[in-house]
């Protein structure tokens, strides 16, 4: 079994604990919080037999071989350079950190330290993405990726009511790039590989952060456009697009409808049965990762966080987003 602990007391660590249970190593052994009531609450609610507040207990506990931090992604880099530095196997949320310095100080402490290091980035683990990626070939020569994801945030409202909570908070490196963003950055990282240039647009928000935004990238053959948003809602699907015909993929983030329309007229469902919750196949694969004595994952690896933060913070630089952690 690999014991786990988790960092981070939200939806988003309930729905990887859900999940990762179904997962036959997994054992859900700690919880960390900054507080004691919220860790013991938290400890109550999924079953976890410790809690901790202090994060260098946790790190040095004995109890424990994998960590999946889910805190704020300015916290990232910190918290998971401690725990690899103690030995700890490390599943870090999306974005991987704040900027790419920080995911190659992350990155160099897991290779320093012998474990596994992976973002988890959920899309690009489920079976109807890596459908995508075995059908790539039928549509001919690429000519463009077009990703959308625009989710009207539940936290906007308080925004514009004066609340700034944390998905606004250039303190905790956010805002619509960093959360949404990168659901469609990262897939076009893995098909496609670096592209040559980027230009980018964004919505700058009062509190510092981006609301909306828009890039493209020049892949010399092919183009790639991603759109983005937490203030406004889309509900168009993504496509790529070949000479022979058009993958269309209902939701590039959580993909569960991909078909191939030719240009004769055929339309071909590649669509796979998801059996399981969104975030199993991540949790799958990182407990994979150690019980095979491997570091990193082919798909979630290293060079495509690192790609993918580069490209993120080259878009930044062009819109005038800058964090903290940046300075």
């Amino acid at each position: 079994m690999i014991r786990f602990a988790t960092i981070g007391t939200n939806w988003i660590t309930e729905a990887f604990i859900e999940a990762a249970r179904k997962v036959e190593d997994f054992t859900l052994t700690a919880v960390y919080s900054r507080t004691e009531e919220k860790a013991k609450e938290f400890a109550a609610k999924t079953g976890a037999k410790q809690t901790f507040t202090n994060l260098e207990e946790l790190a040095k506990s004995k109890d424990i071989d994998a960590v999946y931090i889910a805190s704020p992604n300015s916290l990232h880099a910190e918290q998971a350079i401690l725990l690899m530095n103690h030995g700890k196997h490390v599943l870090c949320e999306k974005p991987m950190a704040s900027n790419t310095k920080e995911v190659k100080a992350m990155v160099d402490a897991a290779r320093r330290n012998d474990v596994v290091l992976m973002e988890a980035m959920k899309t690009t683990m489920l079976p109807n993405f890596l459908t995508i990626r075995e059908h790539l070939h039928k549509i001919g020569k690429i000519r463009r990726y077009f990703a959308s994801y625009c989710q009207y945030s539940s936290r906007y409202d308080a925004y514009k009511q004066g609340t700034i909570l944390n998905a606004f908070n250039p303190a905790f490196s956010n805002g619509s790039l960093m959360d949404i963003g990168v659901y469609c950055i990262y897939p076009m990282v893995v098909l496609f590989g670096k592209p040559h240039r980027l230009q980018a647009n964004s919505l700058k928000l009062e509190s510092g952060v981006d609301g909306e935004g828009s890039i493209i990238f020049d892949y010399g053959d092919m183009d790639a456009m991603v759109m983005y948003s937490k203030i406004t809602n889309s509900y168009l699907p993504s496509e790529i697009q070949g000479e022979e015909g058009s993958i269309l993929i209902d939701a590039i983030h959580t993909p569960t409808k991909v078909e191939i329309r030719y240009r004769d007229g055929r339309i071909e469902d590649i669509t796979v049965p998801q059996e399981q919750p969104p975030m199993y196949y991540e949790a799958k694969e990182f407990i994979e990762l150690i019980k095979n004595g491997k570091r990193e994952s082919e798909i979630n690896s290293h060079e495509h966080s690192l790609l993918t933060i580069a490209l993120m913070e080259e878009a930044r630089k062009q819109t005038g987003i800058v964090f903290p952690a940046d300075e």
